[in-house]
């Protein structure tokens, strides 16, 4: 990123179809997301215009309509699903890490996560 400004969402709530066998697929599960894009937050710092950022309100939306719309095996493909998604919606945000969560996957943990992160093409790591 040529930022190290972000913008963080936590806990996002949805419920989807996600997991490998017939029993967790039968219905809808709880699904926790945090997303954190990264963007240059300086034209907005002096402006305090919505239109230098992005609207962290339709990042919202935006992550709880593709994740309920989604049918996969593996959070790991939802987290990375989601992250191209911001990435596609979103011209300005540079990168985006992706945590997927999902609460009751094993009854000796809390939860589940898987984390992933996207940049545009071009852009550096870090």
């Amino acid at each position: 990123m040529r930022s190290e400004d972000r913008l963080r969402l936590e806990g996002l709530a949805f419920k989807c179809i996600i997991g490998v066998t017939e029993r967790e697929r039968r219905m809808k599960q709880d699904i926790l997301v945090t997303v954190e894009v990264g963007l240059d937050l300086g034209r907005v710092g002096l402006s305090d215009s919505i239109q230098d950022t992005v609207d962290y309100r339709e990042i919202s939306r935006r992550v709880i309509a593709a994740g309920e719309a989604s049918s996969f095996q593996l959070i790991e493909t939802l987290a990375a699903h989601l992250g191209r998604t911001i990435l596609q919606d979103f011209p300005r945000v540079e990168a985006v890490r992706v945590e997927v969560e999902k609460p009751g996957a094993l009854s000796a943990a809390k939860a589940v996560r898987a984390i992933v992160v996207a940049r545009r093409p071009g852009m550096p790591a870090g």
